[in-house]
């Protein structure tokens, strides 16, 4: 009996978020273990099934790098990385195409509707999503790597107000109609920005944003993340996440957060307790 009561409380505890997140939109950006280990997959897929049964709009931006990574080396063609990103010639960026566009997506869509849900995959050249530049890091041409310029969500708008949940690849395309591979961290933002959305999720493989003794930072202002940056508490692969967060917020994003994949149904924990389990960073 008590482990009834247990269950009602969790409901009740968890009624004010479902109130205050009703036909609001959720972006998840959806990448690392979670998407990689079996019981994880199937936790997140329960986990957007059921956001979108209770009246919340997810849309999903996944990334793919070891993927793209291991399907590279299966052609004996060694990845190069500048601060993160993927150097991406021509022979790549067909292979990013094919695994981020194709493969990937297709996957997630499947779980998604072996869940019990309905959805469609996209990538950001569909409908003139995700319009891009050419980006250069530190002065480096890193090939076909795309830095976000415009975002069109009329088309993710149309398939989630049918009732489906988008899957977005973040492949952009630029004026003349090439087509870039994008960060799916930065592609999440955007987009998030373009639909206003109530929040942001990255889901990655840490606990969170941590302080100098390495315990978990459960909150945190624009202002406090830019003091952590400079006195170097956030550093390395942190500093990109916790940007996209700002950049988000300053688009228009109410919330954003960033969750640990590794931990089933993080989704869910985090944002219908009242402690949450990762990040949150608001205004």
């Amino acid at each position: 009996m008590q482990t009834l009561i247990d269950k009602a409380r969790v409901l009740v505890e968890a009624l004010p978020w479902i109130r205050r997140l009703y036909d609001k939109t959720i972006v998840i950006k959806y990448g690392g273990h979670a998407m990689t280990e079996r019981e994880l997959r199937a936790s997140f897929a329960v986990d957007v099934v059921l956001l979108k049964y209770i009246g919340v709009r997810p849309v999903i931006v996944h990334g793919g790098g070891p993927q793209i990574g291991a399907t590279l080396e299966r052609m004996g063609k060694q990845s190069v990385f500048v601060d993160g990103l993927r150097v991406t010639d021509d022979e790549t960026m067909a292979v990013v195409e094919m695994i981020l566009g194709g493969t990937i997506n297709q996957e997630i869509v499947g779980l998604v509707q072996q869940g019990g849900g309905r959805a469609i995959g996209l990538t950001g050249r569909d409908g003139g999503l995700l319009r891009v530049e050419k980006k250069l890091q530190g002065g480096r041409d890193l090939g076909r790597v795309g830095e976000v310029v415009g975002v069109d969500s009329s088309v993710v708008s149309a398939v989630a107000g049918e009732g489906f949940v988008p899957v977005i690849a973040p492949i952009g395309v630029d004026s003349g109609g090439i087509t870039y591979n994008v960060n799916a961290d930065e592609a999440a933002g955007a987009i998030a920005a373009a639909l206003r959305a109530e929040k942001l999720i990255l889901l990655t493989d840490v606990e969170g944003v941590k302080d100098r003794s390495g315990d978990l930072l459960r909150r945190l202002s624009v202002a406090e993340v830019r003091r952590h940056i400079e006195e170097k508490t956030i550093v390395g692969g942190m500093i990109p996440k916790v940007e996209c967060c700002i950049d988000a917020l300053a688009g228009g994003v109410g919330r954003t957060h960033i969750v640990d994949g590794r931990m089933l149904h993080a989704v869910l924990l985090e944002i219908f307790t009242d402690v949450g389990v990762g990040t949150l960073i608001g205004h």
